[in-house]
């Protein structure tokens, strides 16, 4: 199934990931979706990783037409019995207590209201795979509406209610097993092109693809596949966000994205494109080939004359300016609303009268909520403070979103969008934030060695006392190109690194988003230069303070910060007593050439590594981290999955052995079964506690 919903001990030990024996005869207990703290937890009184997945994770939110209720999902894990579970709640958008719609026995996702706020439509695995069902607004008159063999990944009904278009995995290619049919014990895999595997999985032989039924009476069964014959993913791969598909207005047209390319094409290529798939005729039409970067999220105006959508124009750059974009269906003419507007934005929603559209960018390191008026082109920014708006529905002047920081997870806001009031309302996490106590974020503004100013976020511990003198570790930010802004992380948590009593510094290096177009793009082609030196410039400034023990330093990061990380092991001056690295690229050269989308070291690096007449590529090969491995003296530890394609798993294991053969004090963290991210509770709390069993030793 496409995955829409997902969503050590002394230097030189290997930590490997186990499962547990087959034949051992062990009681299952029942799962606790709760969230109740022990008693030992409670008198502790920090975060840990424990209580990190305590956490109730609120997911999609939409508010009713009429603006009086919201709905929304909570996930939860119990991690002893590694399950989870996803409820439905509404709760009034003007506050007060929440209804729970749902039981803790399934997964019941994507709620979304009908077109007259008395229903609600949602996917549930109630009977096995995931169908549509629909509820009245009180949980009351639970019902399948579909029964779609195979189950499905995503829905959307039309506006007038007489259709529905859900997409579903479709099986187009031979597996080696079909091909040979004698040899069913046979294990292997045959490839013929690229894009055999891509982020966290191997070719499944099959394609996401987009379908369309009729509702009546009855329950919805097999639809007609929009894109028959197609090896193509859409929504794209990996993320599979069903906002890349939307119906029009008048019912008549769904609105989809897809990259059209395959094989070889498809890894060296951003360009996906916006097609209109016209139901009486079955014809379909590309509104976006003219640009060969990513174009997605079409979004169409309320009178269907429109659709804004967000575009990229240059080719392979996954990272590019997001650009606003409104197409005019009868001229086919399309505007760049924020073409002099030095900010991306994306998530973009219209107002009833098509006269704005409301959106989401990031601004110094936040995320906010702000709207563009269409007429004159004028940008207001609707929310203003320390915090990030991941996403958000409207109705009339009421905007409803999920809003974190660094010391909270995501919670509902109501927001007046006239003038940017907000009320919260839901508080899915009070239990735990009543019985722990949570450090505080500052920002600070720090002069590089251009002479520019750079935001850097600096956390501290609960009950900081500033007479003392702490340890700090210099977080390194992957991406390359991803702000470090006020979200809250469920692996990399700034609060649970200040619970440890250790001070943060996260700075907001050249080549991250929310400062202009220029400062993010400075990082391509430059991994070691300039954002290098900005880490520099942010661990010295903070260690100068007399609260921070400039003998005690650590340096920490995942992916490009893992890079980061091995670069600065490399180049350090003895700053840092310790190093951690997560699935970071140690060899550039066999990096480029195992990665799957080849588009990102063709952007990123310049080139590939047998370009050997490409200066640019030739200079950032030659600044690959294994080859100052020589200059390594810091003891590292070093983390990865064995499902991880983005980086793969071989580039830490060359790491590892490179300080094992130095006699550098090192550890190796592998987990088989997880990928660029580790997801499942358990193998996450070992996570955690094994990279502060490394810190604690070389930093305390």
């Amino acid at each position: 199934m496409k995955k829409l919903f997902l969503w050590g001990l002394l230097a030189g030990t290997l930590i490997v990931g186990c499962q547990m024996n087959p034949d051992s005869k062990v009681t299952e207990p029942t799962s606790d979706f709760s969230g109740t703290l022990t008693q030992a937890e409670i008198d502790g009184g920090r975060l840990t990783p424990e209580i990190l997945w305590k956490f109730g994770r609120i997911g999609n939110s939409e508010i009713s037409p009429d603006g009086k209720w919201v709905v929304y999902t909570v996930t939860r894990y119990d991690a002893q019995t590694l399950k989870r579970t996803s409820n439905i709640f509404v709760i009034s958008s003007t506050g007060g207590e929440p209804l729970k719609l749902t039981e803790d026995r399934f997964i019941d996702a994507a709620p979304t209201w009908t077109a007259d706020g008395n229903q609600i439509l949602f996917l549930s695995n109630r009977y096995g795979n995931f169908q549509v069902w629909k509820m009245n607004s009180d949980g009351s008159a639970r019902e399948p509406i579909s029964n779609i063999d195979g189950g499905i990944n995503a829905f959307k009904v039309s506006p007038d209610g007489t259709k529905i278009v859900y997409t579903q995995d479709v099986k187009m290619e031979t597996t080696v097993l079909e091909k040979h049919t004698d040899l069913p014990k046979a294990n292997a895999k045959v490839m013929d092109d690229l894009m055999y595997r891509h982020w966290n999985d191997w070719s499944d032989y099959s394609y996401s693809h987009i379908f369309v039924a009729n509702i009546g009476k009855g329950i919805v069964t097999k639809g007609s596949d929009i894109m028959e014959g197609q090896m193509f993913d859409a929504p794209l791969a990996p993320y599979f966000d069903d906002s890349e598909i939307t119906w029009s207005p008048d019912s008549k047209t769904i609105a989809y994205t897809c990259k059209k390319l395959y094989g070889r094409e498809a890894a060296v290529s951003t360009n996906s494109d916006i097609y209109l798939y016209e139901i009486e005729n079955a014809t379909t039409t590309n509104i976006t080939e003219a640009n060969k970067g990513y174009d997605k999220y079409p979004v169409y105006s309320p009178d269907g004359s429109k659709i804004a959508y967000l575009s990229m124009k240059t080719p392979g750059y996954e990272s590019d300016k997001e650009r606003l974009i409104v197409y005019d269906l009868a001229s086919r003419t399309r505007e760049i609303i924020n073409d002099s507007w030095d900010q991306n934005a994306h998530q973009y929603v219209w107002n009833a009268e098509g006269t704005e559209i409301f959106f989401i960018s990031g601004y110094h390191a936040t995320h906010q909520v702000y709207k563009v008026d269409l007429t004159g082109k004028q940008f207001t920014q609707i929310t203003h403070g320390d915090h990030d708006y991941n996403s958000f529905t409207l109705a009339g002047n009421s905007l409803v979103g999920t809003k974190t920081t660094h010391q909270m997870a995501a919670e509902l806001f109501l927001v007046d969008a006239t003038n940017g009031n907000e009320t919260q309302l839901t508080f899915e996490n009070k239990n735990i934030y009543d019985n722990i106590k949570l450090g505080h974020s500052e920002k600070r503004w720090v002069k590089t060695t251009d002479g520019k100013q750079e935001l850097v976020w600096v956390i501290y511990p609960p009950d900081f006392d500033p007479n003392k003198k702490y340890p700090a570790l210099l977080y390194c930010q992957g991406g390359p190109q991803s702000a470090v802004s006020q979200f809250f992380s469920y692996r990399w948590n700034f609060s649970m690194m200040a619970a440890n009593d250790y001070i943060v510094v996260a700075p907001n290096r050249r080549g991250l988003p929310s400062f202009g177009e220029e400062w993010n793009a400075q990082i391509s082609t430059d991994y070691y230069g300039q954002n290098i030196d900005d880490y520099i410039s942010a661990i010295d400034a903070i260690k100068t303070e007399p609260f921070v023990d400039e003998n005690r330093l650590g340096c920490v990061g995942a992916s490009y910060g893992g890079y980061s990380v091995f670069y600065l092991a490399g180049h350090h001056q003895k700053r840092f007593k310790t190093f951690i690295s997560h699935c970071g690229m140690y060899n550039l050269e066999s990096f480029a050439a195992a990665t799957e989308e080849t588009f990102f070291p063709n952007h990123d690096l310049g080139g590939l590594p047998w370009e050997t007449d490409n200066k640019i590529a030739m200079k950032a090969y030659a600044n690959s981290p294994h080859r100052f491995a020589q200059n390594w003296d810091t003891p590292i530890m070093i983390i990865t999955g064995g499902k991880d394609f983005r980086i793969p798993y071989t580039e830490s294991l060359q790491a590892f052995n490179a300080a094992q053969l130095q006699g550098i004090p090192s550890r190796l963290l592998y987990f088989p079964e997880e990928t660029h991210f580790v997801t499942q509770p358990q193998n996450a709390i070992l996570w955690q506690r094994e990279f502060f069993e490394w810190l604690d030793k070389y930093l305390k």
